[in-house]
């Protein structure tokens, strides 16, 4: 009787056979063996993937709310938390990577009083299940305390390599990716507020500034991944980031703002920047992306800030228009090698900045078209579900797909299998 065929057994997600991914895609070949080293020929194996490399981020900012609410005793009420655990349940299954709020002047609003426990327990929240990440931001002009003001400007640089040193290090192993600076191209010109950063600035540059906040912050981390982060996605930024490696700064990633309330961007206008900010070789961070769900800010509008309204609806052409968005720009992000991370500016429309319909969730927790537009790429098309395949005549089984953490199981054991550039065979027992 002619022994059964079993040949080669290929586990892979609609991500490898995607064009626009092709070059994320990475393969690895898993042989399982039995007690003896023999290989195990047509036993079942089931992988699937539990984590991305490229990471998929939001604000994570409502977590440092209810965990600064429990910390003073006044818990949220049934229908609060409630709500909570929905939005949470929500962020968790499409996010990765959170960033959490250190505002300078609210998270130290009285000189010496650092509210470090709601922080740390928010970043515990994300880290205990699986997610990266990443402080915004420890040096910045806006939301800068106001007790430092009077102070001399030796004292103001003084206090501020301070408070750089002190967070980095504190929040090593919880936070280990920082915005070490934000927005620099304005912070020696801004005049919407009397702040002491912007103020010594004028006399330290923009140079000096970038070269405070990373020297400082990898000292007090040196493992920490430390970015450059603007809004200004025109010349001017470019240039800061050439005299800032001129000078020797070493920056790991810049962290690119998008911000549309204005307008979306063109698909031209987005591989224009990706081209420009990526000729520098860095990692690129998408850190900030908003897209409304209702009318767009009117044009003449300059500063964003500018525009207060007290109700900004969504609207079922802008709820189309959302989902339509998110899918192309998500798209053409991945498409290009140079980007590292992804991030939305908000799950949801409650408390979201200027009252804009920038969520992906409504205020009562319902998704909108956007979310589950997301959700079909990052944990469908880009995602490998549990899928069992039958090992080959060696053994074997190969996994194809995005880079980032699978599990097989085989025998009711799981093991774990990373899919990098590492393509050297697994072995299991």
């Amino acid at each position: 009787m002619t022994p059964q065929s079993h040949p080669s057994a290929v586990v892979a997600s609609a991500a490898a056979d995607d064009p626009t991914v092709a070059h994320r895609t990475r393969t690895r070949t898993v042989q399982v063996l039995d007690r003896a080293g023999n290989p195990l020929v047509g036993a079942p194996v089931t992988v699937e993937q539990t984590g991305h490399d490229l990471g998929f981020g939001c604000i994570g900012f409502d977590e440092v709310h209810r965990a600064g609410r429990r910390l003073a005793g006044k818990p949220f009420t049934g229908a609060e938390e409630e709500l909570h655990e929905r939005l949470d349940a929500l962020w968790f299954d499409l996010f990765d990577t959170a960033t959490l709020p250190f505002y300078w002047g609210t998270f130290e609003p009285e000189e010496g009083r650092p509210r470090t426990a709601a922080l740390r327990a928010a970043a515990e929240h994300f880290v205990s299940r699986g997610a990266r990440v990443k402080g915004h931001p420890l040096v910045w002009h806006t939301v800068a305390p106001q007790w430092l003001v009077p102070k001399a400007d030796d004292e103001v640089l003084r206090l501020l390599r301070a408070r750089v040193q002190r967070d980095a290090s504190e929040f090593a192993g919880l936070v280990d990716t920082w915005d070490a600076i934000n927005e620099v191209v304005i912070m020696p010109v801004f005049t919407q507020d009397d702040n002491a950063v912007t103020r010594v600035a004028k006399t330290v540059g923009r140079v000096g500034m970038v070269r405070l906040a990373f020297e400082e912050a990898r000292a007090a981390n040196p493992s920490a991944t430390l970015l450059l982060n603007d809004f200004d996605m025109s010349a001017d930024y470019e240039h800061l980031i050439e005299e800032c490696l001129a000078a020797g700064i070493r920056i790991d990633a810049l962290g690119l703002q998008s911000h549309m309330h204005k307008g979306t961007w063109t698909k031209e206008k987005t591989l224009d920047v990706l081209e420009r900010f990526g000729r520098f070789g860095l990692p690129l961070h998408f850190t900030e992306i908003t897209l409304m769900s209702g009318q767009h800010m009117p044009s003449h509008i300059e500063d964003l800030n500018d525009h207060r309204v007290e109700e900004w609806p969504s609207t079922p052409d802008g709820l189309e228009r959302q989902a339509q968005d998110a899918v192309d720009l998500y798209t053409t992000l991945v498409a290009d090698p140079r980007v590292q991370v992804i991030t939305y500016w908000g799950l949801s429309d409650h408390g979201m900045w200027l009252n804009a319909p920038g969520g992906l969730v409504f205020s009562d927790g319902t998704p909108k078209p956007s979310y589950d537009a997301l959700r079909g790429l990052i944990r469908g098309q880009w995602w490998l579900a549990p899928t069992t395949a039958a090992t080959d005549d060696d053994g074997r089984v190969t996994i194809s797909g995005m880079p980032g953490r699978y599990a097989v199981e085989v025998g009711g054991v799981r093991h774990e299998v990373t899919l990098d550039d590492d393509g050297a065979d697994v072995v299991v027992r």
